[in-house]
């Protein structure tokens, strides 16, 4: 796709409903007691891969593109699936359903695609060996497709190397299903929508700083939830608008879960005009309406705490930063290594084909200088749905257009990121 510069970002719109928050509901909701609604689920090829492997597994699923009916079959109620569990490019179906499936009374395998079976899946494989989880791989259970033997769990206290929802939510799923009492400690608070809608569905858990501790054999029991627009899919529309001179933009209905909101700490920090209105709760989490306005941005320092609260945001972080005035530093985000593609690398290497100021790869960020405008050109992808959208905003603020080379990708996510653009984007 071929991306043309724009004059400005003007309007009103809504971002499709969070991902992490419609796996979850399809997850929680069939493990429940009962009939589970949910209204403003995203219905990207990602959360479509929950859904269907949780279909195979005998739960009934309907969606008739407003309302989504989950019938849980309680916590002992999913059936040995016939075939091969696809989760598609989907981390967070492959890693939670592994902690899932682990106390299951039957045998499962999960695969994916081929960017998906390149991920590391050890983070999620070894604490669960140590809970008493049979699971066998590529590379010594590493890598998927990855076959599980359902076993009897016992809780552990897992001191988590990274700050990472999957893992901790993996670990939570088994912990259902084990004896005693699971504990999973981050080194920083990771996105806690899971603690959330375990709550919301009516399990007890104790949270303390980075510590939550789960007890296993809770029965859940079905609820209303209505999604929340996600955050990381209108992090790419905020910048678009703070890049592009004579921009105003309200993006309504956005999740502003403190786990997430990395994003909107960082660009505030950058010198981006973002206010948060109408600020209330819905199902458990807190929701905004965002309104943005072109702003010229300066370079800063990021890392700390603030990288796992904006890990999904990076690349279009990245997009700022290089419209950003003076020098912009990006630290312990080791982690983006290990995503769809290697993000740090895949923006480095597309910034610089569009005309990026001087940037330099490290081994857990970039340093980069901003320019006041980037040239446009022709760039890649990767088949990373970020990636992707990153690049189109970028063009959005380029002298000439930039050429996608594969934006199919973005259905994961955002099936519907061009149409809104287009509504927004004054040519």
């Amino acid at each position: 796709m071929t991306i043309v510069p724009a004059k400005a970002i003007r309007g009103e719109l809504g971002v499709p409903g969070d991902k992490s928050i419609s796996h979850r509901s399809i997850m929680l909701g069939s493990l429940a007691n009962g009939t589970t609604r949910i209204t403003n689920f995203l219905r990207g090829e990602d959360n479509f891969s929950t859904m269907g492997a949780f279909r195979a597994m005998g739960v009934a699923i309907e969606d008739d593109g407003q309302t989504v009916m989950v019938r849980g079959v309680g916590l002992h109620g999913l059936r040995e699936p016939e075939d091969v569990l696809d989760c598609g490019n989907s981390g967070t179906t492959m890693r939670l359903m592994t902690g899932l499936l682990s106390g299951q009374r039957f045998f499962s395998v999960l695969t994916g695609d081929q960017y998906l079976r390149k991920r590391p899946m050890k983070r999620v494989t070894e604490p669960l060996a140590r809970m008493g989880a049979q699971i066998a791989g590529r590379g010594n259970g590493t890598l998927a497709p990855l076959a599980i033997s359902g076993a009897q769990l016992t809780g552990i206290h897992h001191q988590s190397p990274i700050a990472s929802a999957q893992v901790k939510s993996a670990l939570m799923l088994a912990g259902l299903y084990a004896a005693g009492e699971t504990t999973i400690t981050e080194p920083s608070l990771s996105r806690d929508h899971s603690e959330r809608m375990l709550r919301h569905f009516g399990a007890n858990l104790a949270s303390s700083g980075t510590n939550v501790t789960l007890w296993g054999g809770q029965e859940l029991q079905g609820q209303e939830i209505c999604v929340p627009g996600d955050i990381s899919s209108a992090a790419f529309l905020l910048v678009a608008a703070l890049i592009v001179p004579g921009s105003e933009l309200l993006i309504r209905n956005v999740g502003v879960n403190p786990t997430r909101t990395g994003i909107l700490d960082i660009l505030q920090a950058m010198g981006g005009d973002i206010v948060l209105q109408d600020q209330r709760d819905i199902s458990g989490e807190p929701v905004a309406d965002l309104l943005v306005r072109s702003s010229r941005l300066r370079g800063i320092e990021i890392g700390g705490d603030v990288v796992p609260r904006a890990i999904d945001e990076f690349p279009a972080i990245c997009v700022a930063a290089a419209f950003a005035e003076g020098t912009t530093t990006l630290r312990d985000a080791h982690e983006l290594r290990v995503k769809e593609t290697d993000r740090i690398a895949a923006m480095v290497a597309n910034l610089r084909l569009i005309g990026a100021g001087t940037i330099e790869e490290t081994d857990d960020g970039m340093v980069m200088q901003g320019v006041e405008s980037l040239v446009g050109g022709t760039v890649t992808s990767f088949g990373d749905h970020r990636i992707a959208m990153a690049l189109s905003i970028a063009a959005l603020a380029c002298r000439a257009p930039v050429t996608v080379d594969d934006v199919s990708c973005v259905a994961t996510s955002f099936p519907c990121f061009f149409e809104l653009l287009s509504r927004v984007a004054i040519r």
